[in-house]
């Protein structure tokens, strides 16, 4: 079969082409080969995080692999079959655990039997989206696709420590195609503050923070176990009829807790003010699941780097045309 080959500096130009050419490779079967991986980023090339996102999806389908070094710039990937199983990986620093675990969830839907999954490393990461929006916010949607799995959050991770812990329980899945025009009415505005071996007055004071931008806004502090931390984040849940969204603010030291907290209350306030049914870090995490669902629309607040670099390696891989066109208060993005 032939290889496909990619640029990792196209587009975004982060880890983000590797990881979806992975999810892709393993599902299609087609293998490809990257080069000049992150080469416009401060540290080139491949990362703890990214080597053992490699390492997982090869596991998984028993793939052919070179270039799998620390700091490489060049990756050729030979996928095989994808095999359910019980999975267990570690990435060792505070590099995103849900990261890795989106790039071989969808590839499991495709297994020829279930899989248990357990990741550990950061799960809150300013860099990637954390936990609870993998839970609360992404994870509805691709059930509602049809997906068979379930994510639980066993152990809190934070920059720069981690020591997090993802469980997931998946079974193969056949998904259908998802319409997400509309996000329909506010049904509950609510707001967690958590900190663990941080002063439970900082999480105190973001809620405070956010009630002088929301003051209808229900919100609750949750101290977390000592040896969780240490730690900060102010989370914002929009709950709507057809789509639940949310926004992070993630404490750390030096930086103000009403900075955390307003910096939430920013983006929140920025997407609720529109009429788009998901904001945009939820658009880049919702392509890849219709695409293999093999369609689907949705409107978003905005169209970033991450989503149109997304959207330009599914067409590497996949037959059709996706595209992003200007919609009513924001874009729509069709697949």
């Amino acid at each position: 079969m032939e290889t496909i080959e990619l640029d990792g500096a196209q587009g975004e130009g982060g880890g983000q082409i590797l990881r979806s050419a992975l999810t892709l490779a393993m599902i299609t079967g087609r293998p490809f080969r990257i080069a000049r991986i992150r080469a416009r980023r401060s540290r080139p090339g491949l990362l703890r995080q990214h080597l053992t996102a490699v390492g997982a999806a090869a596991e998984i389908c028993g793939a052919r692999v070179t270039g799998a070094e620390p700091g490489s710039q060049s990756l050729h990937f030979v996928p095989g079959p994808v095999r359910g199983g019980d999975y267990r990986f570690a990435v060792g620093t505070a590099g995103s655990c849900t990261l890795v675990l989106q790039t071989v969830l969808p590839a499991l839907w495709h297994a020829d039997g279930p899989s248990t999954l357990a990741v550990t490393g950061g799960t809150h990461n300013p860099a990637a989206p954390p936990a609870d929006f993998l839970v609360r916010a992404w994870l509805p949607l691709v059930r509602r696709m049809g997906a068979h799995t379930e994510i639980e959050l066993v152990r809190h991770g934070f920059y720069p420590a981690g020591g997090g812990e993802l469980r997931a329980r998946v079974a193969p899945s056949r998904l259908v195609p998802l319409a997400l025009t509309e996000r329909g009415r506010l049904v509950a505005l609510r707001a967690e503050a958590l900190v663990a071996g941080v002063p439970t007055r900082v999480a105190q004071r973001e809620l405070e923070q956010l009630s002088r931008t929301f003051p209808q806004i229900d919100g609750r502090v949750r101290e977390l176990p000592q040896r969780e931390g240490p730690g900060n984040a102010v989370m914002i849940e929009a709950e709507h009829e057809h789509v639940t969204e949310l926004f992070t603010g993630f404490g750390e030291k030096g930086r103000l807790a009403e900075r955390v907290a307003a910096a939430a209350a920013d983006e929140a306030a920025g997407y609720l003010a529109g009429g788009a049914a998901v904001g945009e870090h939820l658009a880049d995490q919702l392509v890849l699941p219709l695409a293999l669902a093999g369609g689907g629309r949705f409107t978003a607040t905005a169209c970033s780097s991450h989503l149109t670099t997304n959207l330009a390696v599914i067409g590497r891989f996949m037959e059709g045309a996706p595209g992003v066109e200007r919609a009513d208060g924001g874009y729509l993005v069709s697949l």
